[in-house]
Order: C-alpha cells, then sequence, then structure tokens
C-alpha cells in the first residue's frame, strides 16, 4: 500500500496520524531473493494494426491455463491512454481488467475467442478487434500463475501460484524475463506469492515471470505477465511513492477533472479546494447513490461496481449514505491497505479484499501484507479481534488458494465494520451540523481550525471522557507506529496487560493509538451491534512463536465489550454527535452487557461461549440480511487490533 508522505509539514504530520497512520513501504525493494533469467525467454506474435496499435499475444493459449492480450501504442507508453475491453464473440470469460493495457483471462473452452479495445486520450481515438484461437489441454495436470495485469514502476506487485487439485508443488523455482531490465528481487516468504517492487523503465516493458515445480514426481511450469508502465516523475509531497493508475468510475461525474488528481495521485502538491472538490454534503443533504457513485475513484471498475451494489442493497436504513456526506470521494485501489481517512484530501481509502466476488477480481488485488505487520513483535502479549454472529464468526475466511467465489451477503459483515469505521473519522472531523460553516479555502484549512480549538467529536470525548492507562497509550506506539519497545514494555506479560486494559474505558486497543481511533472504535462496534446483531471480541493472550487461534491462550477477554457500563456513556456521546438523529441513549441501553471469556482456554475455544446475546433493539426487517459463518472449527488466521485500518 503507497501511503502519505510523512515528510512534510508538522501540521500534516498531525492530521495524517490522527486518522490514517504513518508512511512506510509495504515492500523494500532491496529485500528478497534475486533470481535467474530464464533459460528460454518469453516470446510473444505481434499482431500489427493500421491505427499506430499493435497487440502482443501469446504463443498458445491452452484452456484452463492464465493468459492474456497486450494492447500498446507504437508511438507513444500508456500513461496518457484510457483502455476500454469486451469480449464480442467466444464462450463468456470473467474479465476482471477491462480499462488495462493487459486484458487477462482464463480460457475454459476451446474455441475462436474475439475481443474489442477501445483506445482513447492524448489526441488518440483507436478502435480494433483482436482473435486468439484456444486449444485443449491433453495434460491434465498444469500449474497456473495469476494474474497477467499492469503496474506502474516503483509500485509493489504480487502474483499467486495455484495449487493443483488442492495439491501445493514441491520445489517451487521462480526465474524471470525482461529486455534490457535490471534483474527483479522476488520476495520469496511464501513461494506461492511471490512480492517485489515494480523496476523502473525507459519505456512501458513486460516483466515475464516463470514458476516451475514438481506434481506427483512431474515438473511443471507457467508464465505470469507483468505490464510495467513508464509514469511522469513524482512531483506529490504527499504521495511520495508510486500509487496505482486510477480514475473516476462514473465517466459522466462532474467531478471527473479532479478525480483522482485531487485524492490519489503522484502529482498532488496542494489540497483540492472545496470549491473543486466539496465534501458530498455540502452539496445535498439527501445524497442518491449516484450522488455518491460520481465521488468514486477506482483501479477497476469491478470495484465500482461492487461498491454500488453494496449501497443498493446492504444500506437500506440509509447508514452509510448518511455518514458519506462528510467525505469528498471514496477512492479503491488494489494497491490500498490498509484503509484508511486523510483529511488532506477528505476521502476515504479502502481496500479492494473487502469488495471481491470472484477469484478473477480477486486476482487483480495486490497481496502485499500491511506494513504494519512486525510492530510490537517483541512484546510478550496479543490482542486479537473477531465479530461474532451466534457463537460464531460473523463472517467466512476464504484462503487464496481455493479459488472460490462469495456472494455480497459473504463480504458484507466486514464492509459494514469498516465502513462505520472510516466514516465515523470523517464525520469526526467535519461532521454535518458544521458543512455550511466550512470556509476553506481548502479542508485543511478548515481541519487546522477546528484541531486549534478542540472542536472535532474525538477532542471533546478525549476531554469529558478521558483514556487512563498511561502504559497502554505508550504500547500503542510500539504496536501501531512502529516504536522500538522499552525494556519496561518487553517484560510486560499478558495478566499486566489485562489489568491495564480491562480496568479503563476503551473499547480496544486500537483506541489508544489516538483520540481519533478511540471515537471510531466506540461507533463501529455499536453500531455493527444495534444494526447487525454482531459483536466483537477483544482479548489479551500470550505470544507464541507462529501463533494460530488454536495456540493463543487467552488471559482475559470480553465479546460485546462496548456494552459495558463503564463504556457506554463514551459510545453514546460519540453517536449522539455524529448521527443527531438516532436517539443515543435508547440506542445504548439496549446493548447487551459483555460476556466475559474463560482464561486459559485458547482464542478458538473461547469462539462458543455459554451466554446468548440478543440486541432487543435489532430489527431483523429493517437491517440487510447477514447470515452467520458457517467455520466454527477451522483454525483460521488471526486479527490484531488495528489490523482493518489504520
Amino acid at each position: 500500500m503507497n501511503k502519505p508522505s510523512l515528510a512534510i509539514s508538522y501540521l500534516f504530520t498531525i492530521c495524517c496520524l490522527s486518522a490514517c497512520g504513518g508512511s512506510d513501504s509495504s515492500t523494500d525493494p532491496e529485500l528478497g531473493t534475486p533470481i535467474s533469467q530464464c533459460d528460454n525467454p518469453v516470446q510473444w506474435n505481434t499482431i500489427e494494426t493500421s491505427d499506430s496499435l499493435m497487440f502482443l499475444v501469446e504463443k498458445t493459449y491452452p484452456v484452463n491455463t492464465p493468459a492474456s492480450i497486450i494492447a500498446k501504442h507504437t508511438s507513444q507508453d500508456s500513461r496518457a491512454l484510457s483502455y476500454t475491453w469486451q469480449q464480442i464473440s467466444g464462450p463468456t470469460l470473467a474479465l476482471a481488467s477491462v480499462n488495462s493495457p493487459v486484458l487477462s483471462f482464463t480460457p475454459t473452452q476451446a474455441g475462436t475467442y474475439q475481443f474489442q479495445v477501445n483506445l482513447a486520450g492524448n489526441n488518440t481515438a483507436i478502435e480494433q478487434i483482436v482473435s486468439i484461437d484456444t486449444t485443449t489441454n491433453n495434460n491434465q495436470l498444469g500449474l497456473a500463475v495469476n494474474s497477467d495485469h499492469q503496474v506502474v514502476q516503483g509500485n509493489g506487485v504480487s502474483v499467486r501460484l495455484e495449487r493443483v487439485n488442492g495439491q501445493i508443488a514441491t520445489n517451487i523455482q521462480w526465474c524471470s524475463y525482461a529486455n534490457n531490465l535490471p534483474a527483479i528481487n522476488l520476495d520469496l516468504t511464501n513461494p506461492e506469492r511471490p512480492l517485489f517492487i515494480a523496476p523502473n523503465v525507459p519505456e512501458d516493458s513486460v516483466v515475464s515471470l516463470r514458476a516451475s515445480g514438481q506434481i506427483n514426481g512431474e515438473t511443471l511450469t507457467d508464465d505470469v505477465h507483468i505490464l510495467v508502465t513508464k509514469e511522469n516523475p513524482i512531483s506529490s509531497t504527499y504521495f511520495d511513492e508510486p500509487v496505482a493508475r486510477t480514475y473516476a468510475y462514473n465517466r459522466d461525474s462532474p467531478y471527473r477533472q479532479y478525480l483522482p488528481r485531487c485524492v490519489y495521485s503522484n502529482s498532488l502538491n496542494n489540497s483540492c479546494t472545496i470549491n473543486q472538490l466539496p465534501l458530498i454534503g455540502q452539496q445535498t443533504s439527501n445524497p442518491t447513490i449516484d450522488d455518491i457513485m460520481d465521488r468514486v475513484v477506482v483501479s477497476h471498475d469491478w470495484m465500482g461496481e461492487r461498491f454500488k451494489q453494496f449501497l443498493q442493497q446492504k444500506d437500506p436504513i440509509s447508514d452509510f449514505i448518511t455518514l458519506l456526506q462528510s467525505v469528498t470521494a471514496i477512492v479503491i485501489s488494489y494497491d490500498v491497505r490498509p484503509s484508511f481517512y486523510w483529511v488532506v484530501t477528505g476521502a476515504i481509502y479502502l481496500d479492494a479484499d473487502n469488495f471481491w466476488q470472484t477469484p478473477a477480481e480477486r486476482d487483480t488485488i495486490n497481496e502485499a501484507p500491511d506494513y504494519r505487520s512486525d510492530f510490537g513483535k517483541d512484546l510478550q502479549f496479543l490482542m486479537p479481534w473477531r465479530y461474532v454472529k451466534n457463537n460464531d464468526y460473523a463472517y467466512d475466511f476464504y484462503p487464496y488458494y481455493e479459488r472460490e467465489s462469495r456472494t455480497i451477503d459473504d463480504f458484507t459483515p466486514r464492509l459494514a465494520s469498516l465502513l462505520y469505521h472510516e466514516l465515523a473519522h470523517a464525520n469526526d472531523f467535519f461532521p454535518r451540523s458544521i458543512h455550511h460553516q466550512l470556509q476553506g479555502p481548502t479542508l485543511l484549512d478548515d481541519y487546522a481550525k477546528r484541531s486549534e480549538n478542540n472542536a472535532l467529536i474525538s477532542d471533546k470525548l478525549s476531554s469529558i471522557y478521558p483514556l487512563q492507562s498511561s502504559q497502554m497509550t505508550s504500547l500503542a506506539t510500539v504496536s501501531f507506529k512502529g516504536e522500538t519497545a522499552t525494556a519496561t514494555q518487553k517484560a510486560y506479560l499478558p495478566s499486566d496487560i489485562t489489568h491495564f486494559f480491562s480496568q479503563d474505558h476503551a473499547s480496544d486497543y486500537y483506541a489508544y493509538s489516538s483520540t481519533r481511533e478511540d471515537a471510531a472504535m466506540l461507533f463501529e462496534e455499536a453500531f455493527m451491534s444495534h444494526r447487525y446483531d454482531i459483536f466483537r471480541d477483544v482479548a489479551v493472550t500470550d505470544n507464541p512463536d507462529n501463533e494460530t487461534g488454536s495456540s493463543i491462550i487467552v488471559d482475559w477477554g470480553q465479546r460485546g465489550r462496548v456494552g459495558s457500563t463503564d463504556i457506554r456513556e463514551r459510545a453514546e456521546y460519540v453517536i449522539q454527535q455524529i448521527m443527531p438523529e438516532m436517539n443515543a441513549g435508547d440506542l445504548i441501553a439496549q446493548l447487551p452487557a459483555p460476556i466475559p471469556m474463560q482464561a486459559g482456554l485458547s482464542w478458538l475455544d473461547n469462539l462458543p461461549l455459554n451466554q446468548t446475546m440478543t440486541n432487543a433493539a435489532f430489527n431483523i426487517q429493517q437491517a440487510p440480511s447477514m447470515k452467520a459463518s458457517s467455520t466454527r472449527g477451522i483454525d483460521r488466521p488471526i486479527e490484531l487490533s488495528g489490523a482493518s485500518h489504520k
């Protein structure tokens, strides 16, 4: 994930840390293993047209093997051009990258396929058709690497080696091939998911990786192709690491000239004015879904489609449409991880992993881990969390290697919690009650005035209902901001953390990372309980090597902590300020009391608790349908406090 830089003014540093976290690189180009050049370089067939366009097509297209076609302008790089692909003949394919120079797909039937591509921009308008023939793969076994795609130079790249009938290949090896480019360093921590940084290129260039591995004693191979595109030099002091190519999802949006250059661009040097890109609520106090979609920025069309479906099908009470009035834009991109809100742009940035429905869509998302994943490794405790419904996980876990599809119901619980959190930030900074007072010229100017007067909702929460534990506040700088732990902090046992945390008034460990996160965590947990009858588990456990749900042991934990007596008043205050149309007092009064976990049992063994939590205010007729997960007993990866957002 490419994050806003901290190498700017102190004011911006405070803004960034208060709601979105710091800056770092998700993958260090100096790390990883140098890999060799492939013995047999990848060869392409070239199809030239009369319109300064050529297609790079593969020598063969076997069925059930990931494949691609690359469209290249013969006299210019692709950065000033837009691409639109559509399939016009052949068995229907799952196409997830129809706005890229690289069309990736996996043919499932032999036959002839035709595709049309349109190029526009920079005084260019081209429409051409390309045909390919696919052949039956007589060998039932075969490696498959997903997915061919385009990436900007300097951006993080991940690819995924599929398992063969559920079997992991042995002796997995990788090599690369790229004309006149430096050797690639691969992070092979997980050999099924290599990571690397796209090299700087003199022009749009194809970098190919080849995987080889053994299945049942047979050596198999497959290639994956990455089009690394040359970009304009980075001039932004905000986004000083390469960001993905994005665009306005609605091509007819009245704000298309400001999207994405005002919210996700390596040329962003100054905050755009509120006259250029106002908050949605400054334009209308009763926005429609179309109004919201006019502010959506994506790296792939499917991301905008899924977001729109969510608003249409899973927001019948209009919580999210109401809360979205306090943002300028919604950015969904393959390289956003973790999600965040940023006051400099007034936008929320959402990890696309929350939206995919098909394996093809998931293939387009960069798997590079959260840059904070190693923070706090030398502490002796963990603080995991999960959302639970009916004594089970509120949503299923989908391992990458299983290549399953999922429905909108499957990802709604996680996406809803994320949106409640990030939109709580936006409404903390700029609640609807003050939209008419904003003077600008930028939101950052208005933020400075509000912050100086301690006028943010989170400021007032901290003043009226302050957190007490200095130890937890200090530890949060280690776990969430990468500070080095002191000897005292390294010596804390889980029992010490239980003493510090359980007697204070935070709903989650992440609340100690900033006053802004404190308010957002209260809002998120209360609304997940109220709207969905879904409850948040939080616990203090030990920190063993190779931690899993069955190996970490609970020292203390609670389900539905936001319903505890000492926290209810704090949550009520935040809800009343952010959503005054809600009866916050009634909402909080109807939250169930927390259920304690059993110390000495594992995190997984504490999934089923004896009591049944029922929220009397929950109305199944009003709220979106929500199925409980069916994954109890599966030792899936644990999630630590703060992992979903920054």
